[in-house]
């Protein structure tokens, strides 16, 4: 294992909040001293099992502690989704069937492993011990913490203010994420900020039953494409982990310059001390689009191989890096969710890029439409456009599709 500061470095490098610094080095401390790795735990919620690069800020800091000789366990919150967690919501979420959750939690393992080592991850649901819990162990449970303590979460807070229903059972979500942590004498949870109550539960709940206490590691949330709106797929600007190579790598290029820093300390494993010269080279005034290029391979190899990352940058070079689309152009937004070619011919005609239906197609016909840099035909007319896909239209009409 490395010593604990340099541990303490490389897992401080990206993290919004840590509770506490001193208690991590010492616990750090004691896991070399003994030999013994530190537990670490995070619970994912079965209800969206769809992954793109903001999930994974939490992963790669795992990822980081794993590669550092940690004990990492995911615990999937089986039981709890059937609760229902009223994460910042106007009203409780509604739970999940036994279906749902199977099938959540199995799409949730698949993409998981992409960013963990399968082979030294552990996965564990927590219906393993809460579902043995009976009423007396409950009511035990339920007097380690006051209503007054409850109403803290801003949620509840919210909803009580504005005589929002508030189930009592709800009361329960947080204290079976604590749980959680008794079950596996959980040293580190980490989570996003917005989980800072459950995790501190955990604390709470350690400290009343006579345990140490757990670190709170707190990672931040991931602006997305936009650079102001948190990476999202109901906003289209974000990247999806199981995206093509080429599709991720032109995504990772239209990352803001000034959100460099953030992806390579949230979406990246890269070590601080090259982050520190990242920042050097661009504070000496290297050409960001230069240290972005970079950014796109590190990211994109994360999630492919070698030959797929060696495609997509010949790609890019070709479609993009030898002038064959400009930077400036202009964009049409579409609202809905799988917009084809064929669905946006009327906006193509409502901005005058071309005249018809028919002289659009006539254009297919003769090859002078290209969509990032590739040629189209008439066969893809039902081809489902993304977010930052270009189109060029004749020899000079350039669109950006933004979702």
């Amino acid at each position: 294992m490395l010593e604990a500061r340099e541990q303490l470095r490389i897992i401080m490098k990206g993290v919004h909040n840590l509770v506490s610094k001193e208690e991590l080095l010492d616990k750090l401390e004691k896991s070399i001293k003994s030999n013994k790795p530190l537990v670490v735990k995070l619970g994912l919620d079965p209800s969206a099992p769809d992954i793109h690069i903001g999930h994974t800020v939490v992963l790669r800091k795992m990822r980081q502690m794993q590669d550092l000789g940690h004990r990492i366990i995911i615990v999937i919150g089986d039981f709890t989704g059937k609760i229902g967690d009223p994460t910042g919501k106007a009203k409780g979420r509604t739970a999940l069937s036994d279906e749902e959750v199977k099938a959540n939690a199995a799409t949730y393992c698949e993409q998981i492993f992409k960013v963990l080592d399968r082979d030294k991850t552990e996965v564990r649901f927590n219906s393993e011990w809460l579902s043995k819990l009976n009423f007396e162990d409950v009511i035990r449970l339920a007097a380690t913490t006051t209503v007054a303590r409850m109403l803290e979460r801003d949620d509840f807070q919210n909803r009580y203010q504005k005589q929002v229903p508030i189930g009592i059972h709800e009361f329960f979500y947080p204290l079976m994420q604590a749980y959680d942590s008794i079950a596996l004498d959980a040293d580190i949870e980490l989570g996003g900020t917005d989980q800072t109550f459950n995790i501190l539960m955990g604390r709470t709940l350690q400290k009343a039953m006579g345990k140490e206490e757990q670190i709170a590691i707190f990672m931040p949330i991931l602006e997305g494409l936009d650079g102001v709106e948190k990476m999202s797929k109901s906003l289209g600007n974000y990247i999806g982990v199981n995206e093509p190579a080429q599709v991720m790598f032109k995504k990772v290029m239209e990352v803001p310059d000034n959100l460099i820093i953030r992806y390579y300390e949230l979406a990246t494993d890269v070590h601080p001390d090259v982050i520190d010269k990242i920042k050097k080279q661009l504070d000496l005034g290297t050409n960001p689009r230069d240290i972005k290029y970079e950014l796109a391979k590190t990211i994109t190899s994360l999630y492919h191989n070698e030959d797929e990352l060696t495609k997509a940058m010949e790609f890019y070079e070709a479609a993009f890096s030898k002038k064959a689309i400009p930077n400036d152009i202009p964009e049409i937004v579409i609202e809905l969710e799988d917009d084809t070619l064929n669905d946006i011919i009327p906006e193509l005609i409502k901005l005058d890029y071309v005249k018809s239906r028919s002289e659009f197609i006539r254009l297919l016909k003769q090859e002078g439409v290209q969509l990032d840099g590739e040629k189209l035909s008439t066969d893809d007319l039902d081809h489902v456009l993304i977010c930052g896909d270009v189109l060029k239209i004749g020899k000079k009409r350039f669109v950006k599709i933004i979702k």
